[in-house]
């Protein structure tokens, strides 16, 4: 950046706001909002040696121990706060959802051609929120006829899915029972939150107490094929100044399954039981790099403009299908805690740990992804791909 680029003022945006029920299905909040990965951005882009790059706090002296003091709610008031003190930059680190501020607030206008943003755009987080409407896409997706991947065929590995419709009078245990499915299998919300609502059903009646659970918040519950084998997880970053394309951080694997799910990161730090493939093992098994192509190309084919998440398994069947890496979940909003504040050493996000395989620190890391924001208008005129 040169002596005469413009300073960057950053304000972080938190959830306030509930996101509203769509098909009959809403989407849970984050306990306190992601104020702790908030507060873990803020934080350290506050101390920041770059002379370029300042933060906005609703708080004059924030207090490094009171997660509340840096970021302001996406509320329509929050964000107008937000926009005091010359902020060029926001980082919604919230769910963003169509109806969402940042897409309708009129008092926006007038920012969509200066204003940047870090964060994917509100109708394409609306649409990628639903889990069985991504992979049902994915399934079905040839690139073949499509001009924007440069003519490559793009296919994607994507494990059985079914969905279930729930409504007053049904008979889940029929329902279920005529689908034959191939136990064990996954039960999940559509528009879940981490391994929030996930669970491993091994039999017939297990799932049918599991799924009537998750339908008591939601109309409509998915099922997957369980994956058996090594689960990782793999980040990949929107294009840059110095990248032309969405290009993949370094794969990190995950281990210390509970039930057969990777625990939340709440309970679980992600430090204790995720690590980075090393570049030996990386090179020793094609199947990183096959899945980190199809990670990469999910992130091209759904037009990501900020960083994506992708979680992938192998099938753990044997040699003939079992090295293969499939990809079972696609997070639109990765968490994004880090280290820097005091008793926050252990919180590193899984996109933490796969920039330090690439010598990054956290700063390092926002850094690069705040380097990457696009416009409010880029974002509000999107045109969505699913």
């Amino acid at each position: 950046m040169s002596s005469m680029a413009p300073r960057i003022r950053l304000a972080v945006l938190h959830q306030a706001i509930e996101p509203p029920i769509i098909n009959g299905i809403r989407k849970p909040m984050k306990p306190g909002g992601y104020q702790d990965s908030s507060a873990d951005i803020a934080y350290t882009i506050s101390q920041s040696q770059n002379p370029k790059i300042r933060i906005n706090t609703p708080t004059p002296n924030p207090s490094p121990t009171d997660q509340t003091h840096w970021s302001f709610p996406d509320t329509p008031s929050g964000i107008i706060s937000a926009l005091q003190n010359g902020t060029t930059h926001i980082w919604a680190n919230t769910i963003l959802f169509a109806s969402h501020p940042l897409q309708t607030l009129p008092a926006l206008d007038a920012y969509q051609d200066t204003l940047r943003v870090i964060g994917q755009p509100p109708k394409l987080v609306e649409a990628g929120d639903d889990k069985a409407r991504v992979n049902d896409f994915l399934r079905s997706y040839s690139s073949s006829s499509s001009p924007k991947t440069g003519g490559e065929i793009e296919t994607f590995t994507v494990p059985r899915g079914w969905t279930v419709d729930i409504f007053p009078g049904i008979d889940i245990h029929i329902t279920l029972k005529e689908l034959n499915l191939p136990y064990p299998v996954v039960g999940k919300p559509i528009r879940g939150r981490g391994s929030f609502g996930v669970k491993v059903c091994r039999d017939l009646p297990s799932l049918v107490t599991h799924l009537s659970s998750l339908a008591k918040d939601s109309s409509s519950v998915m099922i997957e094929e369980y994956l058996s084998g090594e689960e990782a997880t793999a980040t990949v970053m929107p294009p840059s100044a110095t990248h032309a394309t969405h290009w993949a951080l370094p794969v990190v694997t995950r281990f210390g399954h509970e039930e057969g799910v990777a625990p939340y990161n709440g309970t679980v730090a992600v430090t204790a039981n995720s690590r980075v493939v090393n570049r030996e093992e990386f090179e020793a098994d094609g199947a990183y790099g096959e899945v980190i192509r199809e990670c990469e190309g999910v992130a091209r084919v759904l037009g990501a403009r900020a960083p994506i998440r992708v979680d992938v398994r192998r099938f753990g069947k044997g040699k003939e299908d079992g090295e293969r890496f499939a990809l079972f979940d696609v997070n639109m909003k990765p968490n994004m805690t880090g280290p820097g504040r005091p008793g926050r050493d252990d919180q590193a996000s899984l996109t933490a740990l796969a920039a330090k395989g690439l010598g990054w620190d956290y700063e390092r890391l926002l850094t690069e992804i705040i380097g990457s924001a696009p416009t409010l208008r880029a974002l509000r005129e999107v045109e969505l791909p699913l």
